[in-house]
């Protein structure tokens, strides 16, 4: 042993060299010392050749079969086949279910501007407000005392599904 070392290091691990400490960072911890002082690690030759034999496989090497076991080839496709029908419907639904929003806020506003003109006395363009803005829609008028009421309905269609939808207004009459 030379004096440089540190004490029970022993030769196989030689102690750093002057300034070593700096160039590492400055290791926190002991082990983090420890392993400076060690070196680079080094594998016993029987590991090396047994190492020789069988290599690591990169990813990019893998093919796609090496991904899935023979067992569960196919599987993907069958829970694809599963789930998009589910998740198709549900958009659909979805999709639908916002037209019909559309439809009855569109059906509501008609609703008050036949009510409004009915009090004013245009009654004969009340039916055509109410078509204009929901295809299909009808309407009609109810009078209580001095209000008019203007009912709008429509069956709103989407796909095999048929929704009633109807919105009721009134104004004051005489329409000011």
């Amino acid at each position: 042993m030379n004096g440089d070392s540190a004490p029970g290091a022993g030769a196989a691990h030689p102690a750093p060299a002057p300034g070593a400490r700096e160039r590492l960072g400055a290791p926190r911890s002991r082990g983090a010392l420890r392993a400076a002082r060690r070196g680079p690690m080094r594998i016993p030759e029987e590991n090396q050749r047994r190492r020789g034999r069988s290599r690591r496989i990169r990813p990019s090497e893998r093919g796609r079969s090496s991904i899935l076991r023979d067992d569960e080839r196919g599987s993907v496709a069958a829970e694809l086949a599963v789930a998009l029908p589910a998740v198709i419907a549900v958009v659909a639904l979805a999709i639908g279910g916002l037209a019909c929003a559309g439809a009855q806020v569109r059906l509501q506003d008609a609703a008050a501007d036949a009510a409004r003109m009915i009090a004013r006395g245009d009654e004969g363009k009340a039916g055509g407000v109410v078509a204009r803005a929901v295809t299909g829609a009808g309407h009609s008028v109810s009078r209580s005392g001095d209000l008019v009421c203007a009912t709008a309905s429509v069956q709103a269609r989407f796909g095999p599904i048929s929704v009633p939808l109807a919105a009721e207004s009134c104004a004051l009459d005489g329409g000011l």
